[in-house]
């Protein structure tokens, strides 16, 4: 790596800086250059941003004035917007260049090419989806402008880049080198969220067939319910709840089942300018997200005297504000789960199976050779089978070939324009109008503007589907099933002003009847969140942004309320079990909240997925049979279970147990045995907090041994659970939390897990991740300028 020349830009020490540069130094021994302290040093030294100074930067019209503030938030002042993109692109490849890197490989299956074997079973999975071929064709339908501002934010990432004295510190560990933005690589960008956010392979709707076919439509429905009593749609709809089955059920259970009940999500909701002190609207905004460090959003404010002035969060690799405020509106995102991707059951022809049957008649497969590399090793050739509904994934529960129908295949899947109008919409319905132009990833959409006004809708293009409601594959060659086209804009829901003056979204599903149709039902999150939200926000009648920050805070597990008084009978009938009768007091004093040192909350929670997973590997076992896989556990599993609890019919009991009351005492000794095998008996260590930490790390500190000493913040106990709005998992949570009211910023409140920069030496490293773990209010708007760069045209 040959060392670039030094500028006159001058980058100051920070904080802590002994410390770190020991840590750094210690940590140098270990590359594979070895033995040279000085040079271990200098890697880190000189990668860190720049921070003040003057620098020139190709491209420009103007100056721009880059202001950081003490925890590294900066705001960019420039005359235009093109200006604005290229500055915030120069401060992300400073900042965040090798977190681009892999969001941009994640996007198009090129991860192996710069981490190695641990990249090859992801390249090969999103590989089939050709996703940089694709992103290079929607470059050509973009409008003049959006061209404009991705090649100068490109250009700008590409002169940050080449401004640091070092190329980023990881690209030494890797023995790799980065490779030059290019404008497309914001598509890719955009294609990674998809993947993060929808599912990519058809495995949900052929697990319902495997479902449907194995345990029959009565129990399969009954296991698998699509909505309850709990549910909290805006329109308060409810779905039927399924019968409990009065028939024989089947028997055998090999493959355990285990309760995951976080999805990928997020909270956001809203009260009108009716409830507030100033008659503006409040919006609320915590997107849950896996957390590493780097993290995935980097905060900005970006101004035009006169025009424009954001703050709110950027995703580095893209040059626009993702979630935040204007002055005019404040927009926020959570996961829709409307049905964005469609199985299709492919008819092969007998005898030639190049060919397979469509609406048109027989097709031929088109094969497409994609070269996946590894670094420093060799190519291997997928061969991705292509027809005119998209990639061939697998295979149903029939064993019959599935190709996956997904709105991100489709030329209008990336499209910036919704998101530029996002950024000058003067009131809501400027902003639902941006929204149903956007091309990303299909959200839930919350906006308030400054006159008082909320509103809801899905931002993003929506298919029109047909014969498609049952979450199922389907054969599509004779024309009875599929998509025709995409909504027209005033197709698409909304909902605007409620009559109760609040909004709220959770991943669950919004509404119902004719609207549930159009959007389909992507597998919606249980509605356990959107519920507790609901219910804070109609138990009040005034709020401030402090009052929507609680809500967002909120550890109070409703859900496990029932499951209390369950577990104490357990204990109760088995009095002589004395590892039992340990839980007792803790159980009692239990408190309901998902809080670290909580013991007893641990154990209802245990206990409740305890008799969950014996209910679903009992009695749907066949399914994990068919394919191969753990037993299912539907997202409604916890009322399917406590309507089971209440009837105890005995031909749905689960083998092997003679009796519910067996099956129960059964969980309860699973929760004893797993904690005595952490604790070594000492019960009272077996806290929620033990189970539920923060677990943030850099994706390179677990292969690189003792990185992490530098990199990764403490693991931590942190309160939260994915059963209540403040949702949190080891290595997953709030990426951030943001409340705030148009026209009334600088009473915004903001945290984020993670701090602004990659570098271990930046002054500001890690900034936040306390106030994030605490639930304290801090202000969205960045503080005094600390650090004062000049960008001028040039270079």
């Amino acid at each position: 790596m040959q060392r670039k020349r030094r500028r006159t830009v001058q980058t100051p020490a920070g904080p802590r800086w002994a410390l770190r540069i020991g840590v750094a130094l210690g940590i140098v021994i270990l590359l594979p250059a070895g033995g040279l302290l000085g040079y271990g040093y200098w890697v880190f030294d000189s990668s860190r941003a720049a921070l003040i100074g003057t620098q020139p930067l190709a491209g420009l019209s103007g100056a721009v004035e880059l202001q950081r503030d003490s925890g590294g938030v900066p705001t960019l002042t420039a005359a235009n917007r093109p200006d604005l993109a290229r500055a915030l692109g120069f401060v992300h490849g400073q900042e965040r260049f090798f977190q681009m890197d892999l969001l941009r490989r994640a996007g198009a299956g090129e991860l192996a090419a710069l981490i190695g074997a641990p990249g090859l079973k992801a390249d090969r999975e999103r590989r089939i989806h050709r996703f940089r071929a694709r992103a290079e064709a929607m470059l050509a339908q973009l409008s003049p402008e959006e061209h404009s501002l991705l090649d100068a934010y490109a250009s700008g990432v590409n002169a940050g880049l080449a401004a640091l004295h070092h190329t980023p510190w990881e690209y030494t560990l890797l023995r790799a080198a980065p490779q030059p933005w290019r404008a497309e690589d914001t598509a890719l960008v955009t294609f990674a969220m998809y993947f993060d956010l929808q599912e990519d392979d058809a495995s949900q709707q052929v697990a319902a067939q495997a479902e449907q076919i194995t345990l029959g439509p009565e129990l399969a429905n009954f296991l698998f319910p699509k909505g309850g009593p709990d549910d909290a749609a805006l329109d308060q709809s409810l779905l039927p709840e399924p019968p409990i089955p009065t028939g024989a059920t089947r028997q055998g259970a090999r493959s355990p089942a285990q309760v995951n009940d976080f999805v990928p999500g997020s909270n956001n909701f809203a009260v009108s300018g009716k409830l507030t002190d100033t008659g503006s609207a409040i919006v609320e905004n915590d997107m849950h997200l896996a957390i590493r460090q780097p993290h995935i959003w980097f905060r900005a404010r970006l101004r035009i005297p006169g025009s424009l002035d954001i703050t709110g969060v950027t995703l580095p690799g893209q040059p626009f504000v993702v979630v935040g405020s204007n002055t005019h509106i404040a927009w926020a995102f959570t996961n829709s789960y409307i049905e964005t991707g469609d199985a299709v059951i492919i008819q092969t022809l007998p005898g030639d199976p190049e060919k397979y049957q469509t609406p048109d008649g027989p097709k031929t497969f088109e094969h497409h050779a994609e070269k996946i590399c590894l670094a420093h090793g060799d190519c291997e050739t997928l061969d991705v089978t292509d027809t005119i509904w998209g990639p061939l994934v697998g295979k149903d529960a029939n064993q019959k070939p599935v190709a996956w129908r997904w709105v991100a295949h489709d030329p209008n899947a990336v499209r910036t324009a919704g998101l530029l109008g996002l950024e000058r919409a003067e009131n809501i319905r400027a902003a639902l109008d941006a929204a149903h132009t956007a091309g990303m990833p299909q959200q839930n959409l919350v906006v308030g503007d400054s006159a008082g006004h909320i509103a809801w809708t899905v931002i993003g293009q929506i298919p029109r589907r047909v014969g498609l409601i049952d979450q199922l594959p389907h054969d599509w060659s004779d024309g009875s099933h599929g998509w025709n086209g995409y909504l027209a804009p005033a197709e698409i829901p909304e909902i605007i002003d409620p009559a109760n003056n609040r909004l709220w979204s959770a991943n669950a599903r919004m509404v119902g009847g004719a609207q549930y149709a159009l959007f389909g039902d992507g597998f919606y999150a249980p509605p356990v969140r959107a519920r507790a939200i609901e219910n804070d926000l109609m138990a009040r009648d005034h709020f401030n942004e402090l009052d929507l920050l609680a809500i967002a805070n909120d550890t109070r597990a409703h859900e496990l309320d029932p499951w209390q008084p369950i577990l104490l009978a357990v204990i109760a009938s088995h009095a002589s079990n004395d590892k039992f009768a340990a839980m007792r007091p803790f159980v009692t004093a239990w408190g309901g909240s998902a809080v670290p040192a909580s013991v007893g909350y641990r154990l209802v929670r245990e206990f409740r997925d305890e008799v969950i997973n014996k209910i679903y590997t009992g009695l749907a076992e066949p399914v994990s049979a068919r394919l191969g896989i753990k037993a299912p556990v539907a997202r409604q599993a916890n009322h399917v279970a406590l309507r089971l609890l209440a009837a105890r019919p005995a031909n749905l009991l689960p083998p092997p147990f003679t009796d519910w009351d067996r099956l129960q005492a059964a969980a309860l000794q699973s929760v004893a045995d797993d904690a005595d095998a952490e604790t070594g008996g000492d019960l009272a260590k077996y806290s929620w907090g033990a189970r539920n930490h923060t677990a943030i790390h850099h994706p390179l500190a677990r292969a690189v041994p003792l990185l992490g000493l530098i990199t990764d913040p403490p693991d931590i106990p942190v309160a939260g659970d994915s059963l209540v709005p403040r949702a949190v998992r080891p290595g997953v949570g709030a990426s951030e939390r943001i409340v705030v009211s148009p026209g009334h910023e600088e009473h915004a409140l903001f945290d984020m897990p993670a701090g602004q920069s990659d570098n271990p030496l930046a002054p500001y490293y890690g900034a936040g991740e306390q106030i994030w773990v605490d639930g304290t209010p801090a202000p969205l708007l960045p503080g005094a300028a600390a650090w004062t760069m000049r960008l001028v045209p040039g270079g």
